[in-house]
């Protein structure tokens, strides 16, 4: 980390911007990878608690696509969209995200993948366009509480594919 001269740390130029939320997931590496790259598990796991997913097209490469809804509890259909920007198995997916394809408020991520001994670290950063729009996923979208209870329920997935192998 770099620091001022006053030796404080210096706060990136994206702070203002960005939701950062991570954990650890007891499950090799490229089984979490794989998890975001077929749409198969994308559903049984995507989104906050409560949410259900139904994919209209997918097709995961550079420049693909993922167009879906999610299904809130309380019945609201939220349209999604994804593209894939980057991808760099297993270690990296780069991506844009919004409700269209030209949505002007669409965010980008970065996850990374990183062992952390048998298990893997996901590291989700999410930068918006304005502090605003980062603000009111906060408040007005719960986006930070989304964001773990979304990495929660990849983990309860993958751990119990793990699970399930050692048993068969």
């Amino acid at each position: 980390m770099s620091t001022t001269e006053q030796g404080t740390p210096a706060r990136s130029a994206t702070a203002e911007r960005e939701i950062l939320i991570s954990r650890i997931i007891d499950a090799p590496r490229e089984l979490v990878f794989e998890a975001f790259t077929d749409v198969r598990h994308l559903s049984r796991w995507w989104g906050p608690e409560g949410f259900t997913t139904t994919t209209r097209a997918f097709e995961f490469r550079v420049g693909g696509e993922w167009d879906f809804v999610m299904h809130g509890p309380d019945g609201t259909d939220y349209q999604e969209w994804i593209t894939w920007t980057e991808l760099a198995a297993p270690e990296r997916i780069a991506l844009l995200h919004g409700e269209s394809s030209g949505d002007p408020n669409a965010f980008e991520s970065v996850l990374t993948f990183e062992p952390d001994g048998a298990a893997t670290r996901i590291v989700m950063r999410t930068l918006f366009p304005t502090k605003e729009l980062r603000d009111e996923a906060v408040e007005k979208y719960h986006a930070v509480e989304g964001g773990r209870q979304t990495l929660s329920n990849l983990a309860t997935y993958v751990t119990e594919i793990v699970r399930k192998g050692a048993e068969g």
